[in-house]
């Protein structure tokens, strides 16, 4: 919730909680808060256990950082900030040990899995969450990291189907047990005809 400009956290939860439950409500197998308010987790796990949701899971974007490759996305949608930016409540490219308290928050709370978004330029925080939690890890290759190896791709500079192949096993090998990305159907179709060792 905005008010005066500015992001207010704690009226903000209450529309966070409310919201999961209705989506739990409405059949989704898994709830996913992606705001970063600071309190989130715990109040969705609140509500969807009153309300009789106690086994659905919460994939909580864990470690999102303030990232320019959220560009395309945001211009698609026009859902570019007006006025401000989100740095204040996103995180600081520069800071991995922030994440590590973020993450360790979020499971305090209850989240089932943690998630890192951006992936590519932060594949350090993935793999050093994975070693210090050890628990059910997402990364979320987000639309800028899509872009840029499409736009790579159509203008010949590099083989689109194998740097894509690249870039999420990087994902992966860094400790991701789940990849999020707009590749998913292409990446499917290769890895179903067996080329996903190219």
């Amino acid at each position: 919730m905005v008010e005066d400009g500015a992001v207010r956290n704690d009226p903000t939860l209450e529309l966070l909680a409310r919201t999961a439950v209705s989506h739990a409500d409405a059949g989704a197998d898994m709830v996913a808060p992606s705001d970063m308010m600071d309190g989130r987790v715990g109040a969705i796990r609140e509500a969807l256990d009153e309300s009789s949701f106690a086994e659905t899971p919460i994939m909580a974007y864990s470690a999102k950082y303030a990232s320019c490759f959220f560009e395309p996305f945001r211009a698609a949608a026009e859902s570019t900030p007006q006025f401000g930016d989100r740095r204040s409540y996103q995180m600081d490219p520069a800071n991995a040990q922030e994440a590590m308290r973020e993450i360790a928050l979020d499971l305090d709370e209850g989240a089932d899995i943690v998630m890192v978004k951006p992936a590519l330029p932060y594949l350090d925080v993935i793999s050093r969450a994975k070693l210090e939690f050890g628990v059910p890890l997402a990364a979320y290759s987000v639309s800028g990291e899509y872009a840029m190896i499409r736009a790579a791709g159509q203008l010949g500079w590099l083989d689109e189907e194998r740097a894509m192949l690249e870039a999420l096993t990087s994902i992966r090998r860094a400790g991701a047990d789940i990849v999020i990305t707009y590749f998913a159907r292409q990446a499917a179709r290769l890895l179903e005809r067996g080329l996903g060792g190219r």
